[in-house]
């Protein structure tokens, strides 16, 4: 009779287990595959009548990526003026499969929306960047475009640094215009360049949002300043990773982005495109 108690705690034991281990890999799952709409908005004077883009970066395609039909879907409920490619949407050891399929992504973009690309650090090649070309994606690798958007003039400005140098100024590359919202694109932030240029708005990625973030703590380690818990420390030192900073004449937000790299580590992180509302706000004198 012991003997069989026995028996039956120990697979009431090895199912618990089991049941343990399902829970943490869908945990894992959610955190790293299951993607979101983050929506969020900036108000400006000028604009006189709102404009959505959806900003989307960090894609790193290999076979278990968030699908294309996923992010489509994603795209079609947000319903942008147009879309935001900030670069890494492959990783520099991918082969020719995972590149066709950054390509066919933005290819099926495109197709539906306006589409605005900057490189990253890692999808540097020129063949890659005639094919979006040829597939309608507008590559702005240190070029500007300005368009009507619902009445408002808007003007990109795309960068492809992958490194800043003492001496970059974007106002040797660009001029801002006051006729005009603009907005820059880099895949890698750099916060103090970018507030000295003051464009409206500046958009980022690369961060991947510290991949491994703690409720109420934020990111478990800092790339850029290698500092660990950096919020929790009184380094002195701002840590940009994910989400809004202002500046002066302007703000600048970081998207963490929809994928992995090098690692699906992502925790209290989701996937993310983002949602971008800017709208009109009066004149204040």
């Amino acid at each position: 009779m012991a003997e069989s108690n026995q028996k039956k705690s120990q697979k009431k034991f090895k199912g618990k287990k089991w049941i343990l281990f399902l829970i943490l890999i869908f945990f894992w799952w959610f955190n790293n595959y299951s993607l979101k709409t983050n929506s969020t908005s900036i108000k400006s004077a000028k604009i006189s009548q709102p404009v959505r883009l959806a900003v989307l970066s960090d894609y790193h395609a290999h076979g278990l990526s968030i699908s294309q039909g996923t992010i489509l879907r994603k795209l079609e409920k947000i319903n942008p003026d147009a879309v935001i490619l900030l670069g890494d949407m492959y990783s520099r050891n991918s082969g020719e499969s995972e590149i066709n399929m950054a390509v066919e992504l933005m290819a099926a973009i495109a197709a539906e929306y306006t589409a605005y690309f900057v490189a990253g650090e890692h999808d540097t090649s020129q063949a890659y960047f005639s094919s979006l070309s040829e597939n309608g994606v507008h590559v702005l690798n240190y070029a500007e475009e300005t368009v009507d958007i619902r009445g408002n003039r808007i003007r990109f400005l795309g960068i492809d640094n992958a490194y800043y140098s003492p001496t970059f100024d974007l106002n040797n590359e660009f001029t801002l215009y006051r006729d005009s919202y603009n907005i820059l694109l880099a895949h890698i932030p750099n916060y103090e360049k970018f507030a000295d240029f003051g464009a409206d708005l500046t958009l980022c990625a690369d961060t991947h949002g510290g991949m491994f973030r703690l409720p109420f703590i934020g990111p478990v380690y800092d790339t850029q300043t290698r500092i660990k818990f950096p919020n929790l420390k009184n380094t002195g030192i701002p840590v940009y990773d994910k989400g809004w900073f202002d500046y002066q004449g302007g703000s600048m937000f970081i998207t963490s982005g929809v994928g992995d790299s090098p690692y699906p580590v992502r925790f209290f992180n989701r996937p993310e495109i983002v949602c971008l509302d800017i709208l009109p706000s009066e004149v204040t004198e």
